[in-house]
């Protein structure tokens, strides 16, 4: 179909053989390397010589030979020749008659036809058995068409059975497959992609395919079944691209274009083109529409995780196999799902969900990103020469294969040689040892291997990886405490994520704090950073209090304090979760492995009174309920606080337009919004007509269908919004609210301005100075007079014209923005269609600690509150210091998960050497001590990692680094780079503690000595958001479902318990008859029975009558359904 005849495809991929007949003898042209491998089927010999035996196998020293006596022509007897192929066509050049066409298999009988015809040299198609098979002549052969058109009409026939080719349908059809760009693009990926694999240029070639592109294709494809070249490993990443956010929004936005298009396709067809205007075609509405549904409904567009910072910016960094164009979690089979060499630095090993999504759904590794092709890239260090070189470059899972590439930890000398002769490298996805001449690439660091989560894991390294999985997922579900309190031994990473998060407020340009509180900070910027002729102010204002996704707390609290300097880059306020700008999930807890009255069974955890006391652990929650006013069919509901049948005591919180107040304290059932809904008419009795007459209309056509607050919820009210729809009467506290916001916003606004104002006036003051004018003067002069002030220096006057300007500028700027925050408040809130009110409701909730609660470790060591127990019986110590926490040492060796072992004995060391920085600022030592001593301490780990040098700093920055210090010195011990055990010994006996890391403890209650040591130390933990509170749940009666008439389950249903099968069977065991009755009748479906029952217990008559169990009707009815007619027959 591409135009090719039979000889020019045998051209194209066969390589040919050339037999001459000379003397009537048959001689062939060799090429000796085409024997390799084959067994000789007569003598080879030349010259009286023979080089191989017939039967032989011919080797590479039979090549080597023939190739060093220069052979170029052997003599083959004739049965040698008899089918082998022809590769073009044979004429009788006397007659014209075709001899032999090409692709024909030759016999002797042809032979002596062509050698009587005049042919003496014939050429044969190369073939044989191990790499050149004869797949294409066979092809040939065995294909019926002969020239273009019949083989058009075979594919037209094959792609559209049943309907009759014409020539034109089936040219068209063949073109639109292959050569049409408007039925298919391959990209520039796919181009890229194409060439790659065909070892070409990469970026030749259009986005269609061209008859090259096919020939290659198909040399591909032979090569490949001839055993050359490797078969794609569909898993590599080299074969798997990321389709990001634009590119789908990209996608969806043509899906709307389409749509238009054909829009204005039928508009256009449908005449009277007179009187079109274009605004009357193109309707931009499947456009938005596409758009919208893409970002509302798509798989892919989630809820962000707000849980913590770290769970915001995994859920940002994920990457998904899921999803439209991609896999389903029930085909996904084992291979997509694994780890593959390739992942290495670009996709975590560790982070996946556990479950059915397991290896579908993975983490960016921390240095990743992703090239223009959408493929991952790492970066990697160059090697030049043995010298490892500062030189960065990115490569692609592609690029990978082809170089050596050594891990970070190799140990190199002053000028970046490795020290080693032979290093450990990575090549090819192997891993093996290399001269160190022979390596491309370094590792950038060690920790380029895992994502964000799992690089703040301490000790990662001696984590079994099951564990190391369940440690990086929990740690996202961390609830930001109430202070924060960063970790004491940490991987040096927190500072980072707490800050790429976004979560704090960052200084955007240097400068000094002028001013600080609650909820705003100013910064006075540096001379060297101002624009010309700005006021030189950068204001930025906290977020105070809000809701997070996950009904956590978002609240930022500033750290810096006024007059101090900043730079670009720090962090001015904490948000949650974060503590001087590092991240802080938990809490540093003082923790003892030993069992304690079988209070820590089965990873139960033992809490000491303390942690509840001191609010360790204690959260903020904030809720929203919100109350929506409709126009029924009936009339329009109403929000009141005359509710129909309530009692004043429930109607005491509420203001005149039936709306709580702020700070109102509510507890499970109670209102908060007042809200009626019409009733539709119903007959009236003589009585209650009687009545409508005496009291008025009003009471009886209304039903209650007020907010109210959930069962086994409380809090206190923090916030109340009300949103009216246009047109719609605003009330009485909507009205107090805008009130309340205008006010809020003009004195915010207000407050900047002359915040803005006091830094411009004082650049125009130090203009005027400089320029001679005399300071007492100016201070007389009124401010705004100033700008009217002439100067004789051009260039003064000139800075005094700009900073005039600018002051216009600010002043023209606050009203615009007042005007725009005025607007935005009065004006109508465009709400769903049918809506003519939203009341939102915020309840903040203060959680402590209890038991229940679930807690874990970074090493996915987790487990679940069993007491709270009082102090004085916790264990302590010979110094009188109580533990806080107690767990249970058998969750340690059956996991393997001995990170946080070593967790804890360097977190004693750190707590230790707090302590004694602690002691010495008490006792008031000499600062030349305690700078001593921090130097020791610092120079530990300063062979490997950070040079601290403290005679740099002052006796005041020294004090004030003490003061940091004394609740503990802060550690990092990066991924697979971590602090050795010999460091940990060494810092614990700085802080004068046992090398050991076990202690003696005594017991709380009797003061006996327990028999033998037991390791104490500091071990970070976190309060998971899986809270007893939310979980905790009894029903008594409810709702039903409606066919089987079973309760309904779970908790928002407000269900039961379900009794299932195996514990029908439990029962069954223990004989219980009767409870079993009463499980599977009165208490599950028997209707009359229960309601019976029901009315039995509220007489005070304890007496039960079980029926017949609803799920009998249904499965009678089932089997009716089968067409089976089935009775029950009452004796």
């Amino acid at each position: 179909a591409l135009n090719y005849t039979t000889e020019q495809i045998l051209d194209l991929f066969f390589e040919k053989v050339v037999f001459e007949i000379r003397d009537n003898k048959l001689q062939m042209e060799l090429i000796p390397e085409r024997l390799r491998g084959e067994t000789a089927s007569f003598d080879i010999e030349a010259n009286g010589k023979v080089y191989v035996e017939k039967g032989r196998r011919i080797t590479a020293r039979h090549i080597r030979q023939l190739e060093k006596d220069d052979i170029k022509h052997i003599e083959v007897p004739v049965e040698y020749i008899a089918g082998k192929v022809v590769s073009k066509d044979y004429v009788d050049e006397s007659t014209g008659e075709l001899i032999c066409a090409a692709n024909m298999e030759l016999s002797l009988d042809l032979l002596a036809k062509l050698s009587q015809s005049g042919h003496k040299r014939i050429e044969t198609l190369f073939t044989n058995d191990l790499d050149h098979g004869p797949y294409i002549s066979e092809t040939v052969r065995v294909d019926p068409t002969n020239d273009r058109l019949s083989a058009l009409v075979e594919i037209y026939r094959m792609m559209r059975p049943g309907e009759p080719p014409t020539r034109e349908a089936a040219e068209s059809l063949f073109e639109n497959l292959f050569f049409s760009e408007d039925r298919y693009d391959l990209s520039a990926v796919g181009r890229m992609k194409f060439n790659r694999s065909l070892l070409r240029d990469e970026i030749e070639g259009s986005g269609i395919l061209s008859k090259d592109d096919i020939i290659d294709v198909m040399k591909k494809l032979i090569d490949i079944r001839n055993g050359k070249g490797e078969v794609d490993d569909i898993d590599h990443l080299g074969n798997r691209r990321i389709r990001s956010v634009g590119e789908m929004a990209e996608n969806q936005f043509r899906v709307g274009l389409v749509r238009v298009e054909r829009a204005v396709k039928e508009r256009l067809s449908l005449g009277d083109l007179d009187t079109l205007m274009p605004q009357d075609m193109i309707n931009a509405k499947p456009i938005s529409a596409a758009v919208k549904e893409f970002f509302g409904s798509s798989q892919l567009s989630q809820f962000m995780d707000q849980n913590n910072p770290l769970s915001e910016i995994t859920h940002k960094r994920r990457i998904s196999a899921l999803g439209p164009g991609g896999l389903t979690r029930e085909r996904a089979g084992f291979e997509v799902r694994d780890v593959h060499p390739t992942h290495y630095g670009r996709v975590c090993p560790i982070e996946t969900p556990e479950g059915p999504n397991i290896g579908l759904i993975n983490s960016l590794s921390v240095y990743a990103q992703t090239n223009e092709y959408g493929f991952l890239e790492t970066p990697y260090r160059r090697v030049v020469d043995g010298v490892v070189t500062d030189e960065i470059h990115y490569l692609s899972a592609i690029e990978e294969g082809n170089y050596v590439i050594a891990q970070a930890n190799s140990n190199l000398d002053d000028e970046g040689h490795f020290v080693e002769d032979l290093v450990t490298c990575r090549s090819k996805g192997e891993s093996s040892l290399f001269s160190r001449d022979q390596v491309d690439y370094m590792d950038v660091s060690t920790q380029q291997v895992v994502s964000v989560g799992a690089s703040l894991i301490p000790f990662l390294e001696h984590d079994d990886a099951n564990r190391a999985l369940m440690g990086a997922n929990m740690q996202r579900q961390a609830v930001p405490t109430l202070r924060a309190d960063k970790p004491l031994v940490g991987t040096g990473m927190e500072r980072a994520v707490a800050v790429d998060s976004g979560v704090t407020a960052v200084a955007k340009r240097g400068g000094t704090v002028q001013y600080v509180d609650a909820s705003r900070i100013v910064i006075k910027v540096n001379e060297d950073e101002m624009y010309p002729g700005e006021a030189g102010i950068d204001i930025y204002n906290l977020t105070k209090y809000t809701r997070s996704n996950q009904n956590t707390c978002i609240n930022q609290m500033p750290c810096v304090s006024l007059g101090e300097p900043v730079e670009r880059g720090d962090v001015l306020a904490d948000g949650p979760s974060t503590d001087l700008g590092e991240l802080a999930l938990g809490q540093n807890m003082r923790v003892a492995f030993m069992p304690w009255n079988g209070y820590n069974f089965e990873d139960s955890i033992l809490v000491s009174e303390r942690v509840v006391q001191e609010d360790r652990f204690t959260t903020i929650h904030i809720q929203e309920l919100a109350c929506v006013s409709r126009d029924t069919k009936l009339g329009p509901e109403e929000i009141t606080a005359d509710i129909p049948n309530v009692g004043e005591a429930a109607l005491s919180k509420l203001d005149e337009s039936g709306i709580v107040y702020i700070g109102a304290e509510v507890t499970g059932g109670d209102i908060l919004v007042g809200k009626v809904t019409p009733k539709g008419e119903t007959q009236l009795t003589p009585e209650e007509k009687l009545l409508r007459a005496i009291f008025g209309e009003k009471a009886s056509d209304v039903k209650d269908s007020s907010l109210r607050v959930p069962n086994g919820v409380s809090g206190t009210v923090i916030d109340v919004q009300v949103f009216t729809r246009d047109g719609v009467e605003k009330d009485k506290r909507a009205l107090e609210i805008e009130e309340m916001q205008l006010k809020q916003a003009k004195k915010d606004l207000s407050e900047e301005l002359q915040i803005l104002e006091a830094g411009l006036f004082s650049r125009i003051r130090a203009v005027l100075v400089s320029s001679g004018v005399e300071a007492e003067k100016l201070d007389k002069l009124p401010r705004d007079r100033w700008l009217e002030l002439g100067l004789t220096d051009e260039e003064k006057q000139n800075q005094l014209e700009q900073l005039a300007e600018q002051y216009d500028e600010l002043k023209h700027e606050f009203e615009k923005k007042l005007e725009a925050k005025r607007r935005k408040i009065t004006q109508g809130d465009d709400l769903a269609p049918g809506v003519l009110k939203i009341v939102k409701v915020y309840l903040a909730v203060k959680r402590r600690i209890q038991p229940g609660d679930k807690m874990a470790g970074r090493h996915g060591n987790k487990g679940v509150i069993s007491k709270i127990n009082p102090i004085e019986d916790m264990p302590y110590d010979e110094n009188g210091t109580p533990v806080d926490i107690v767990l249970n040492p058998l969750g340690v060796p059956s996991r393997m998960n001995i990170g946080q072992i070593l967790e804890t004995h360097l977190g004693m060391a750190a707590k230790g050497i707090g302590d004694k920085i602690n002691a010495m600022l008490k006792q008031q030592q000499e600062v030349a001590k305690l700078r001593e001593f921090i130097q020791r301490a610092y120079d530990l780990g300063a062979d490997v990692r950070q040079k601290v040098d403290l005679s740099t700093f002052s006796d005041d920055e020294v004090l004030r680094l003490a003061e940091n210090l004394r609740k503990g010195m802060p550690i990092a011990t990066p991924v697979f780079d971590g602090a050795k055990e010999a460091e940990i010994k060494e810092l614990l006996k700085l802080g004068d503690l046992p090398t050991s890391g076990q202690i003696t403890l005594f017991d709380g209650r009797t003061g006996e000595q327990f028999e033998r040591p037991v390791t104490v130390g500091y071990m970070y933990m976190l309060k998971l958001n899986h809270l007893v509170d939310d979980k905790m749940h009894a029903r008594s009666t409810g709702s039903y479902s409606l066919v089987t008439q079973q309760p309904l389950g779970g908790k928002a249903q407000f269900g039961g318990q379900r009794f299932g099968e195996m514990e029908v069977w439990a029962l069954e065991a223990y004989g219980a008859a009767y409870t079993l009755q009463e499980m599977l009748t009165v208490k599950s479906d028997d209707v009359n029975g229960r309601t019976k029952m029901y009315k039995n217990i509220v007489d005070g008559n304890h007496q039960m009558e079980p029926g017949m169990p609803e799920s009998f009707n249904v499965l009678l009815k089932e089997i009716r359904s089968l067409g089976i007619n089935i009775e029950l027959e009452d004796e």
